[in-house]
């Protein structure tokens, strides 16, 4: 990264595009608190990442394009365990909401490795809910979603702005974000060339400006 300066508000739904190398990942890891800024200053929902980066986890809920959950566990323990870590008091009805809100209450006991891709998509949603996070980041969350949970994610994404919840959405597919998107922004060489809102865009005009910053 390469003096990138970017402020995301409460309720913000900011989508995050470039090429390859671009920077696009290493600054949702950062955000994430998976890696540290050399140089500058990162501070997430209000705590200084490189002084109390655990603060800052407790608001987070993170969607990698790799479900990311123990197959040999089922969903309802990959949940649990989860819970526990973040120690939510209301853990065992918090969970029978989300496996019921992601359709998987049904299959709550069998192991992930039984799941689709899909399937263990929507548990990973799921679990990126579950802490009731104030700052969503997905990466490339489109990209293995089957079509239910791809509506689930955008509903969930239209009710985070709602509820004043932020999110930062790293995709290629810039027009599968344009009508969730609140802005724009666009990274090339670690830098910021293009940063502006979406409003009145549909999305062959996010897909338009996307290609002018890009290249």
């Amino acid at each position: 990264m390469d003096g990138v300066d970017l402020q995301v508000d409460a309720g913000e739904r900011v989508a995050v595009a470039g090429p390859n190398g671009a920077g696009k990942s290493t600054l949702l890891r950062m955000l994430a608190t998976l890696l540290r800024p050399r140089a500058g200053r990162l501070t997430v929902l209000g705590a200084d990442v490189a002084d109390d980066a655990r603060s800052a986890r407790a608001g987070l809920g993170y969607l990698a394009h790799d479900p990311l959950v123990y197959l040999d566990l089922t969903a309802r323990q990959n949940l649990e365990l989860y819970g526990d870590l973040y120690g939510i008091p209301d853990r065992d009805q918090r969970i029978d909401d989300l496996l019921e809100h992601v359709d998987l209450l049904a299959r709550a006991e069998d192991p992930v490795r039984a799941f689709s891709r899909g399937m263990a998509q929507r548990l990973a949603l799921a679990r990126m809910l579950l802490h009731r996070p104030r700052l969503l980041l997905l990466d490339e969350p489109h990209a293995s979603l089957d079509a239910r949970a791809t509506a689930l994610l955008d509903r969930e994404l239209g009710a985070a702005r709602d509820d004043g919840r932020a999110a930062v959405i790293v995709t290629h597919e810039v027009e599968r974000v344009a009508d969730v998107a609140d802005r724009l922004v666009v990274l090339r060489a670690g830098r910021v060339v293009l940063d502006e809102s979406t409003d009145g865009m549909d999305a062959r005009a996010v897909r338009r400006r996307y290609e002018e910053a890009a290249t």
